[in-house]
C-alpha cells in the first residue's frame, strides 16, 4: 500500500477514499469532514447509537507499512476521532487491539461503537488502585468488552512498583506479549498529557514495535475528554473527583492540586514522566 502525499484541496476526497478503500464490508457511513472541524466530531450520545457493528477483519487488503505513515499521519491529522476509529478498526480488524489504562472509557464508547469484538488490552501492574480495578469491571459489564488483562511475569517480584524496572517487566513486556502477531495497537494517548507526546501523531509507526500506532485522541484538550463524557453519559473514574487527575499505579501516584499540571502527581518526587509504553 504506497500512498502519496496530497494537497489541501485532496484531503477531504482522499480521506473517504482511505476508509472505503478498506476493502471492508462493515464500514460505518461517515459525513465530510468541515473545515476546522472539533476533534470530537459529531457522535451521537451511547443512548441513541444504533446497534454496535461487528467485523471480521480486513482479509486480503494490504496493511500500511512504515513508508505509509507520514501520509497517513497527514490525512487523518483534522479528521474526528470518531472517523480515525472506524478507519483502523474496518482496515486492521483483528489485527488491531486498543490497549486502555482505564483512566476513561471514551476510546472504548468510540470502539465499539465500530467493532463490539475489538480486542481491549488492560495492563494490570499488580499495583492499581482497587478503584481503577472497580472501574475495569463496571466498564467492561456496561460494553460487554473483549477485555484481555495481562498481568505481570515472575521476573516483576523483584521489582516492586516504583523500583528501576517496574514498569519494564510490568508493562513493557506484558504489552510486548499482548502485541504479537499484530498489525497495529489503538491507544488513547493526548499531546497535551505531557511534553513528549506534544507531536505525536494521529497515525505513526511504532519503531519498537514494528507496528502501527493509532492515536484518535492526540488532539483532543483534556476539556474535550470530560465534555465528550458529559454528552455520551459515560462512567468516569471515582478518583478523578478526588484530584486524580492522571492516574497510573497507587504508590507512584497521588492527587494535585488545582494549580499543578494534571501529571504533576504520577511519579512525584522523581525526573520520571513516562513508563515508557510511549517511548518510540
Amino acid at each position: 500500500m504506497a500512498l502519496a502525499q496530497q494537497s489541501d484541496s485532496e484531503t477531504e476526497i482522499s480521506l473517504t477514499a482511505a476508509l472505503i478503500g478498506s476493502g471492508h464490508k462493515h464500514l460505518l457511513p461517515v459525513a465530510p469532514l468541515e473545515a476546522e472541524e472539533s476533534p470530537i466530531g459529531m457522535n451521537q450520545p451511547s443512548a441513541l447509537r444504533p446497534g454496535r457493528a461487528g467485523t471480521d477483519g480486513a482479509l486480503g487488503t494490504a496493511l500500511p507499512s512504515s513508508a505509509d505513515v507520514l501520509a497517513l499521519a497527514a490525512l487523518f491529522e483534522s479528521a474526528p476521532a470518531e472517523e480515525v476509529v472506524a478507519w483502523a478498526l474496518n482496515l486492521f480488524g483483528p489485527r488491531l487491539c486498543l490497549v486502555c489504562s482505564f483512566q476513561n472509557c471514551v476510546l472504548i464508547d468510540l470502539a465499539t461503537r465500530v467493532d463490539a469484538q475489538v480486542e481491549v488490552i488492560f495492563l494490570d501492574t499488580g499495583s492499581h488502585f482497587a478503584e481503577t480495578l472497580t472501574f475495569v469491571e463496571e466498564v467492561r459489564a456496561l460494553y460487554d468488552l473483549n477485555l484481555r488483562v495481562t498481568m505481570p511475569g515472575p521476573d516483576a517480584e523483584a521489582w516492586p512498583c516504583g523500583s528501576e524496572r517496574c514498569c519494564e517487566l510490568r508493562k513493557l513486556v506484558p504489552l510486548a506479549g499482548a502485541l504479537a502477531g499484530r498489525a497495529a495497537w489503538m491507544t488513547g494517548l493526548k499531546r497535551v498529557d505531557t511534553p513528549n507526546r506534544a507531536t505525536s501523531p494521529v497515525v505513526g509507526w511504532d519503531s519498537t514495535r514494528g507496528l502501527v500506532k493509532i492515536n484518535p485522541l492526540a488532539r483532543w484538550s483534556r476539556d474535550d475528554v470530560t465534555r465528550y463524557e458529559a454528552d455520551h453519559h459515560l462512567p468516569v473514574h471515582p478518583l478523578r473527583k478526588e484530584g486524580y487527575l492522571s492516574i497510573g499505579c497507587s504508590p507512584t501516584t497521588r492527587p494535585v492540586s488545582l494549580l499543578e499540571d494534571p501529571r504533576a502527581g504520577r511519579w512525584p518526587g522523581t525526573s520520571k514522566t513516562e513508563c515508557g509504553l510511549h517511548s518510540v
